[in-house]
């Protein structure tokens, strides 16, 4: 098939790239324009853009797709199909009505369950037992249209926001390509979706991958998988923010919230609202990832010493 492609982070490299394999023919790649990143801060390309120039396909960088001028340009590709994965662009009417059958969505959680743009996240927050690959007929809407395929995926008890990532972009590849298939034989059957399910995937702020100790150890535990890799689960420790990569779920271990219950050569075992948290993983400001044993090493904690949150150690030291 004939497809425009609009896409930008690594996401949607994983779809590009199958496509590609699947000797589709990608007439254009859409991806937003290079933009500063990193701690330098540097201009980079996206990894869609990365993709498309070594493949040497034809590529437009848009900073908005309402142009009419653009529009045309579109329309000049006779696209059959545009394929869109994380692309962070409203398409409007105009350019959702221009390919042949359509724009196609690859959309990483089971419509109707989370539309919006953090659906991997909100997942693993909300303790979803499943999520999955949904390739929508795109519409006017957020994350509205028809459904035209699901696979469903088990969420593993320490799946993190990026293995969840990795896992889903892969199962939304291999999702588009069969999608295509059975829309050339005609045998995609659109299916409404019941509003009465759906819920709004906000994205992630970094006040939310704050530890709240009063949280059940449950809880606590999906917020450091859900904001790993970014921004980072954290808490206060002795004054400074210390960031949270890994932790479990501990057996028995009686606190008050927040309050370090044990320590032994590779566990830091702390209390929280119910139950406790085997933390696993830690970083200081400015220096690099430890283990539990690692960072006890250098750092001599206490039972009876207390985790707390930032606003609680400031307001007791303003």
């Amino acid at each position: 098939m004939r497809i425009i492609f609009a896409g930008t982070p690594g996401f949607a490299t994983t779809a590009l790239d199958a496509l590609i394999k699947a000797n589709h023919e990608i007439a254009l790649v859409l991806t937003q324009p290079d933009r500063p990143a990193g701690r330098g801060m540097k201009t980079l390309a996206s990894a869609v853009k990365q993709l498309a120039q070594q493949h040497d396909l034809a590529l437009l960088q848009p900073l908005t797709l309402k142009a009419s001028g653009l529009q045309e340009q579109l329309r000049e590709f006779n696209a059959d199909v545009m394929v869109v994965a994380a692309y962070g662009l409203i398409l409007p009417q105009a350019v959702l009505s221009i390919p042949r059958m359509g724009c196609l969505n690859i959309h990483a959680s089971l419509l109707p369950r989370w539309r919006g743009a953090a659906p991997i996240q909100r997942a693993i927050l909300a303790g979803d037992y499943e999520t999955g690959i949904t390739i929508m007929q795109m519409d006017a809407g957020l994350d509205t249209g028809n459904m035209l395929l699901k696979h469903q995926l088990i969420i593993a008890p320490d799946d993190t926001a990026q293995s969840l990532h990795d896992k889903l972009s892969v199962l939304g590849a291999q999702s588009i390509v069969e999608a295509l298939i059975l829309l050339q034989q005609g045998k995609l059957v659109p299916v409404i979706q019941d509003e009465t399910q759906a819920n709004y995937a906000a994205k992630i702020t970094k006040t939310e991958a704050e530890i709240d100790w009063q949280q059940s150890a449950e809880q606590i535990d999906r917020v450091v998988r859900t904001f790993n890799p970014m921004p980072g689960a954290y808490t206060c420790f002795r004054g400074v923010v210390l960031k949270i990569w890994q932790a479990k779920v501990a057996e028995g271990g009686a606190g008050k919230p927040g309050e370090i219950i044990a320590v032994d050569r590779e566990r830091i075992t702390v209390s929280c609202g119910s139950g406790s948290l085997q933390i696993e993983m830690v970083q200081k400001p400015g220096g690099k990832k430890l283990g539990a044993a690692d960072f006890l090493t250098g750092n001599h904690l206490q039972p009876g010493e207390y985790f707390s949150t930032v606003h609680h150690f400031t307001s007791q030291h303003d």
